[in-house]
């Protein structure tokens, strides 16, 4: 239970931060929106994963008269966000479809009775009129609109009740709203103010820089094993994410992992519900557990300790690329995001669009998306720079990127792609045929194949001019002639063709400008912000010692082992080993209900 004063608004902000949550002070926006919020302004809030967006509706729903209503669409997490916020002694209950009616009861009872300061509802649940009605009788004190961007039509999590949200002002103008999401494009930005009616709001948009992150991609030769060595050469025993594009893929990647002794959970939507629920709960749970999932997983996650996010297809999207790394390092520790890609991986989505449902605006769409994914995996450029380029943001070279770390060189390759452009020329013209990337570079290396052979490719002009690059070489032009429009596939078997733009290449009116991979892949450094101290060495076993306490705790308290301490919080504790409770409450994160709850636990077990 939350004491009186949270409840019903007496002290001011600063005081429940600290005394609730913890934090001796706001980070960044964080001030500016509370307050706006709580003198009762609208606002449209912009900031990345870990950023603290969950503040900026807690504190004003305690610190303003009545229950803060929070609309989230993650059924999956609601019991997790309300135990946690139990434990700091917030009085928080959610209502969906996971509830039997007794249970929907007890919580309706205590909004109408004001002992609720949060009360969380999936989107579906607000457009039903018995729901409308029991706001309409209780004490709302605002209207938080969580992971905004599922308003979005176009976006890559557009959930249709979202769009209902819009009539929250007209139902209950008197209450304030704040729509908060951790990314958009301008245009999505746009999107959501005029779909959810918040263009008159005051607008936040942070920094969607994440300086903990290192952003890696690397050329994909064998993806699994290039995953097994990331994960036991730098993440050892740590919790992380793989995503993958098919389920197939999943199930395949993840009985990998487990066949080489990582302990791997698979999650996408071909799994029964039971499983996707159970596979979820220990991955939030457990330490050191390893989720394989499509991009069905992740939204709203609030693991804390998510050491590394890798994908093993190529996202859509940046958006949903930035979402979906967004999930690692939310404790401010140094993370890494790790993206295998490949030739396979161009085609396969390009295909994709292709075959997509939807108008020829929408392909249009889509293709801008991956074409900005595409940009960035082939820069040559700092990765976060052309990262918050996107999101209309500028940036410094961060010194811890991949191509900081081991710059890339750029190179001419205007002839051999005037060569490759010529090759797939004649296929088409002479002989009108169409192939994949495969046969014409065996083409161009002059190969001696049964193929090459039996459709007598070895007698074109073009047979054997490009045995000055590699098979690999060949097929990175390839793939970047693709990422720039210079080539194009068709059909279920991906064959090449040319585009409009391939006649300048062939006419050599346009030089074309390729990346050449470093010899040697870029090793993982120390981020050049660092979040957080390390820890001395002698902190370490105290560390690890208040970590199996806190396995412990949350085991028989049936909660995730976050709810209790973050891991920052512990290395803290580690470092400064704190001898009374007094000392212990100067820790960041150790509120009051915390210290009261769990600080002559800690310090016994920092005495033992």
């Amino acid at each position: 239970m939350a004491s009186p004063d949270t409840a019903h608004g007496t002290r001011d902000a600063l005081s429940v931060l600290h005394r609730v949550f913890g934090y001796e002070s706001f980070r960044g926006e964080q001030q500016r929106i509370i307050d706006h919020l709580v003198e009762g302004g609208d606002a449209l809030v912009l900031m990345p994963t870990g950023g603290g967006k969950s503040l900026c509706y807690q504190i004003p729903a305690l610190v303003r008269e009545g229950t803060g209503v929070v609309i989230s669409p993650l059924i999956a997490l609601m019991q997790d966000q309300v135990d946690a916020l139990r434990v700091l002694g917030v009085r928080a209950g959610f209502l969906n479809s996971t509830q039997d009616p007794e249970q929907r009861r007890e919580v309706e009872t205590a909004l109408l009775a004001g002992e609720l300061d949060l009360l969380y509802l999936a989107p579906e649940r607000l457009r039903l009129e018995s729901t409308a009605r029991l706001l309409d009788r209780a004490a709302i004190s605002l209207f938080a609109i969580d992971e905004a961007h599922c308003v979005s039509q176009w976006g890559h999590d557009f959930r249709p009740d979202y769009l209902a949200l819009s009539e929250l002002h007209e139902r209950w103008p008197d209450v304030p709203r704040i729509a908060l999401t951790a990314t958009a494009t301008k245009a999505t930005h746009a999107e959501i103010s005029t779909r959810l009616n918040l263009e008159q709001a005051r607008h936040f948009v942070a920094s969607f820089d994440r300086p903990n992150i290192q952003y890696r991609i690397v050329a994909k030769r064998e993806p699994r094993k290039q995953l097994l060595e990331l994960l036991r050469g730098e993440h050892a025993g740590e919790s992380g994410i793989v995503y993958c594009l098919s389920r197939a893929s999943v199930e395949k990647t993840a009985q990998f992992l487990v066949d080489n002794g990582i302990e791997a959970l698979p999650y996408h939507a071909g799994l029964d519900a039971a499983t996707r629920a159970a596979n979820q709960a220990r991955f939030l749970r457990e330490d050191g557990l390893v989720v394989v999932a499509t991009i069905a997983f992740g939204m709203g996650i609030d693991k804390p300790d998510v050491r590394f996010v890798a994908h093993l297809d190529l996202p859509k999207s940046v958006e949903g690329y930035y979402q979906e790394t967004g999930r690692a390092g939310r404790d401010g520790l140094p993370s890494t995001a790790w993206l295998a890609y490949g030739l396979q991986d161009v085609v396969q989505q390009r295909k994709m669009i292709d075959t997509s449902e939807g108008d020829s605006a929408h392909k249009r769409r889509l293709a801008t998306h991956l074409d900005a994914m595409l940009a960035l995996c082939e820069t040559v450029q700092c990765r976060r720079v052309q990262l918050l380029a996107y999101f209309g943001q500028s940036g410094e070279p961060c010194g811890n990127c991949d191509t900081c770390l081991s710059p890339p060189q750029s190179w001419d390759g205007t002839i051999p792609a005037q060569k490759l452009l010529s090759a797939v020329y004649r296929l088409l013209n002479e002989r009108r045929q169409k192939f994949g990337a495969g046969q014409v570079i065996d083409i161009l290396l002059g190969k001696e194949t049964e193929k090459i052979r039996q459709h007598r490719h070895d007698q074109l002009s073009v047979f054997g001019i490009g045995t000055e690059l590699s098979d690999g070489e060949w097929r990175g032009v390839v793939r970047q002639l693709l990422a720039q429009g210079l080539l194009a596939v068709e059909g279920d078997y991906g064959t090449l063709v040319l585009t409009e733009a391939s006649g300048d290449v062939l006419g050599r009116r346009r030089e074309v400008m390729l990346r050449r991979e470093p010899e040697r892949p870029a090793k993982a450094a120390k981020p050049a912000k660092r979040a957080a101290v390390e820890m001395p060495a002698e902190a370490a076993p105290v560390f690890e010692q208040l970590r199996a306490w806190r396995a412990a705790t949350a085991k028989e308290q049936g909660v995730p082992a976050y709810v209790i301490f973050h891991d920052a919080t512990l290395r803290q504790i580690a470092t400064t080993a704190p001898t009374t409770l007094a000392e212990l409450g100067t820790v960041s994160g150790v509120g009051e209900s915390k210290l009261a709850k769990y600080g002559q636990q800690i310090l016994d077990a920092l005495a033992g």
